[in-house]
């Protein structure tokens, strides 16, 4: 990327407007990482199987949007091809609902929620390439030091979750690749226009999916044409409204001011959260051994080491902005 050297009155006012607004992404998404702590609760605590419980989450979310005039003029004033590539990362997202709520059926709450820990891996080795942002060896390494951590998440678990281990790991994957998608294109399109294409796609895909789970995946795949109970629903929509359509938009709005690996790195603040909520609500802490909260230990240590190293790195080049920031402040 293109960089300028700036007078010091003006590199120190950019530098503290960017540290501002870093700051504010950063309390945005851990308020976001709150949220989201709940979608494991919910998705445990509601009877329907993976396919159906997402396919309506993913519709009442798109159906709320669509009642804002605001997204229609933005929609149709986005070019049609960034209006498929967010359909395309909506095709990811969908596969990621899909697998994360196929793996807490296939296990528990509090696995699935750990296990999308590993997707600091996968972005670490993908966002450079799909972000265009460079290659950054500190983070892979800091995303290698959670795999002890997973090993012992693994081992602490009884052998019948290791089916939900696997799914899980295969949706961290698919966070990986739409999230450092989103960054690639965050800047491009109004956020919850963005939400709105990203998720109909998704809930067209999986429609779509529909025969080839019945047949292939049965555990995960289910009628999502049949309306739910009233208890399934009302939890639908909480899903749906509090911690799927807010929460994703207020993402994105971070996103303009946050790497996708930091974004991902507070993310896995979420099995924190999904933990301490699964044992007050469902008792699975009986479920689970020492061996479990050691590895939720050492994924949780590198969450906190992850800024301290981002704002060493970020005072060691002072004199270095980049184009975009300095426009910003000119604007």
């Amino acid at each position: 990327m293109a960089c300028l050297h700036f007078p010091d009155a003006f590199r120190e006012r950019v530098l503290n407007t960017s540290a501002s607004a870093h700051a504010k992404a950063l309390w945005q998404i851990h308020f976001c990482v709150l949220l989201w702590g709940f979608t494991a609760i919910l998705g445990k605590a509601i009877s329907l199987s993976a396919l159906p419980l997402v396919w309506w989450r993913m519709i009442l979310v798109v159906a709320a949007i669509a009642l804002l005039p605001g997204v229609w003029r933005a929609l149709r004033s986005m070019p049609i091809k960034l209006i498929g590539s967010y359909a395309g990362i909506g095709v990811l997202v969908s596969l990621h609902w899909l697998t994360f709520y196929g793996s807490i059926k296939l296990s528990n709450a509090s696995v699935a929620a750990t296990c999308i820990a590993l997707a600091t891996v996968f972005t670490a080795l993908v966002e450079p390439k799909l972000a265009g942002r460079k290659f950054s060896r500190r983070e892979l390494l800091l995303g290698l030091a959670v795999l002890p951590g997973v090993a012992l998440v693994v081992g602490g678990v009884p052998f019948a979750y290791r089916n939900g281990i696997l799914v899980g790991a295969i949706s961290a994957f698919f966070v990986a690749l739409f999230s450092s998608l989103n960054k690639r294109l965050v800047e491009h399109g109004d956020p919850l226009t963005v939400t709105g294409i990203e998720l109909a796609a998704g809930t067209l895909t999986l429609t779509a999916l529909i025969p080839l789970m019945d047949f292939a995946f049965p555990a995960l795949s289910g009628n999502p044409f049949v309306l739910p109970g009233s208890r399934d629903l009302l939890l639908i929509l909480t899903l749906s409204v509090a911690c799927t359509l807010f929460p994703f938009a207020l993402s994105l709005v971070a996103l303009r001011h946050m790497s996708a690996f930091s974004a991902q790195m507070a993310v896995n603040l979420e099995p924190l959260y999904a933990i301490v909520l699964a044992a007050i609500f469902f008792g699975e802490q009986h479920e689970l051994s020492m061996l479990f909260y050691a590895g939720v230990a050492i994924l949780l240590a590198a969450v906190f080491v992850h800024p301290l190293l981002e704002s060493r790195a970020r005072q060691a080049q002072p004199e270095i902005l980049g184009v975009a920031e300095a426009k910003n402040i000119l604007e």
